[in-house]
């Protein structure tokens, strides 16, 4: 099998794999107080810190919010954000037009609360400063945008959007779902985001575990409230026996992943430019943003539904995902949203699928996949006329 479907999620790493089979052979919950909890207590606080130290932000002024997912760590900024009320002096949400269903979705809910949700353009994967500005001076009280988009690759510019709405409503909170980015390429400038949402297993860590990066200062306010209740753990904010093994994987992936990043970034760089030559070669279209992550590219086929060119390379034993995200439920089939926002038409959205790639993947796999992917298309367009 080749695996070309890495930002759906990624191999565990063996040495994560190991440093999670240690905390699993031995037994203790983070909240008992004998000795068996105080040593996975200071377990998971190894954890937290490490994980911070790994993203580069300073312990002083930031905490680690383990979470359940990155989806999790997103719909906790956002609705943990909006629903205390504390710095509101406007109910007005920006977020992009492209982003991941964990953030859209969690903006309809609350615009069924009364929050008005603003969606910023990012047509050919760049975001609108221009609409942000203009947007800003309206009054803001949360903005919520992706470093990477998770299905063209597109890099936004965080920092600039971050500093206009900041400069405009000094009390708007600005979160940032790093999900994609992290570790793929460096976290934007943290002076204007008060939050980072990162994930495992886009890094060869485990599945079922993210964490919310958050200024400390936020917590003292009391600027964000729960939005799973219980015991009280992680700081109030996240109750829930925590994943000590999840925390520990996490933390051990970024921790081995810190030191090669930009060898890696090199690697996949070069490796997708590779691709997109072959993967023109073959008679497909690559939608290239204006500044792109170099793990993952956006390929329209030509008048070939995406589901159908999935099926032909899976049976070939390439791994790769669809582009146009439909659903299931033929009464509700639609086509991504984030491409149509990218600019694609619902025809060719419809039609295209997403590689992405990771620090393991080689040339060798680019040509198995260009080699089935030309062989699909000579057959799929042959029989379509």
């Amino acid at each position: 099998m080749i695996y070309l479907d890495n930002s759906a999620t990624t191999a565990l790493a063996p040495e994560v794999r190991a440093a999670m089979l240690e905390v699993w052979d031995n037994v203790g919950n983070p909240s008992s107080l004998h000795a068996a909890g105080l040593a996975a207590k200071k377990r998971l606080e190894s954890a937290r810190s490490s994980l911070l130290a790994s993203a580069g932000l300073k312990a002083i002024e930031w905490q680690t919010i383990f979470c359940g997912s990155g989806s999790e760590a997103n719909n906790l900024a956002i609705l943990g954000s909006a629903h205390t009320g504390r710095h509101l002096d406007s109910r007005r949400v920006l977020i992009t037009d492209s982003e991941h269903a964990s953030v859209e979705n969690t903006a309809e809910v609350l615009a069924s609360r009364g929050f008005e949700i603003v969606r910023i353009p990012t047509k050919g994967g760049a975001l609108d400063l221009n609409a942000i500005e203009i947007e800003a001076k309206k009054g803001v009280c949360l903005a919520s945008f992706m470093l990477v988009n998770n299905e063209t690759g597109a890099i936004y510019d965080i920092e600039s959007a971050a500093e206009i709405i900041k400069k405009a409503c000094p009390s708007a909170l600005i979160h940032c779902d790093a999900v994609q980015g992290f570790m793929r390429i460096p976290l934007p400038s943290a002076k204007n985001i008060d939050f980072f949402s990162v994930s495992a297993h886009k890094i060869h860590g485990p599945a079922g575990v993210g964490a919310l990066f958050l200024r400390r200062e936020l917590i003292k306010k009391r600027y964000l409230c729960p939005v799973i209740f219980g015991g009280g753990q992680e700081e109030g904010l996240r109750s829930g026996t925590e994943n000590l093994a999840g925390a520990v994987g996490f933390a051990k992936a970024a921790e081995i992943m810190k030191p090669h990043a930009d060898e890696n970034y090199k690697h996949m760089l070069t490796l997708s430019l590779y691709a997109i030559e072959k993967i023109k070669e073959a008679g497909a279209t690559v939608n290239i943003p204006a500044v792109r992550a170099p793990h993952i590219l956006s390929i329209t086929l030509p008048h070939i539904k995406s589901q159908t060119m999935l099926n032909l390379l899976s049976a070939g034993g390439i791994c790769v995902s669809s582009g146009s995200a439909c659903s299931s439920n033929a009464k509700n089939r639609h086509v991504s949203s984030a491409l149509r926002a990218f600019g694609l038409s619902e025809a060719d959205a419809d039609c295209t699928i997403r590689m992405s790639l990771c620090k393991d993947n080689t040339r060798e796999d680019i040509d198995a996949f260009a080699e089935l992917l030309a062989l699909g298309i000579g057959r799929l367009v042959k029989i379509k006329r």
